[in-house]
């Protein structure tokens, strides 16, 4: 393929590679040379031979090579190839107005809070995040606007977590989200951060997904973990920007860790798929 890597992104994405893939391969892109992709695809292929067909899914070799070739090198065109116009992750911060006892990881913007989330686990909180303060906000572009398909749309990555490991006593800092077309007209969704257990409002749930550590798709709401968030709740077809708001639940002091701590952004049901 030729073009950008925006314009490779968007021809891998209309192609049949599995989209979790797509972005895998993005990621082993800065890692591994193609030669030792290609050396699996030989692997793979004697396995085949030997009637170990269960144990290998037959698009894999084939898909992996698609994206890995075609976006490998994104990075010499000056850009984190999962950060161009396409991708199914927030790509761009526009507005950052941090609350009280806010500011933790603000010297990373806006990388922290760009790409795939980094969770840490159901027992521990990330640290790769960005505390928005007591009533902190900030907003994100999307690189592929959420569109309202069959359940949930786009999901929200915090770093809650479960205080001894128990599912019923998870230390949260819930913040409102709105969404918007244009950047524009926003439309929020139901969230009252004062009144437990904060539905509709975002950092409840354990972040699971970690682009540098496993292979979970971000993109999943059965596996990735954060908060899931279904447009059609609040009659919106199309979303590019997303704003959150922290719900002011949390403690002020002069660590710069209050408030929400945002992750990253993910795109289920991305524009153009």
């Amino acid at each position: 393929m030729t073009g950008s890597c925006g314009e490779r992104l968007h021809e891998v994405r209309m192609s049949r590679t599995p989209k979790s893939l797509i972005f895998r391969s993005l990621a082993l892109s800065r890692f591994v040379d193609f030669s030792l992709l290609l050396s699996l695809s030989l692997s793979l292929s004697v396995a085949r031979s030997l009637s170990l067909r269960t144990l290998v899914s037959p698009c894999f070799v084939g898909c992996a090579l698609l994206a890995f070739g075609s976006l490998a090198g994104c990075e010499d065109e000056g850009g984190d190839p999962m950060l161009v116009p396409g991708a199914p992750h927030a790509i761009g911060v526009i507005a950052y107005a941090p609350g009280a006892g806010g500011g933790f990881g603000a010297e990373a913007l806006p990388d922290v809070v760009l790409g795939p989330p980094r969770g840490s686990g159901l027992r521990i909180g990330s640290t790769d995040v960005l505390s928005l303060g007591s009533g902190g906000s900030i907003t994100l572009e999307l690189g592929a606007a959420a569109m309202d398909g069959e359940g949930a749309d786009f999901l929200v990555f915090e770093n809650p977590f479960r205080i001894g490991g128990s599912p019923t006593n998870v230390y949260v800092e819930p913040a409102l989200v709105e969404v918007s077309a244009d950047g524009t007209t926003w439309t929020a969704f139901p969230c009252d951060p004062a009144l437990s257990p904060f539905t509709g409002c975002a950092g409840l749930s354990p972040v699971l997904a970690n682009i540098d550590t496993n292979m979970l798709d971000s993109r999943d709401p059965l596996v990735a973990g954060g908060d899931a968030f279904d447009l059609a709740t609040i009659g919106v077809s199309r979303a590019r920007f997303v704003r959150i708001t922290d719900g002011g639940r949390g403690r002020v002091d002069d660590a710069g860790t209050d408030g929400f701590d945002l992750d990253a952004v993910s795109v289920i049901h991305a524009e153009g798929e």
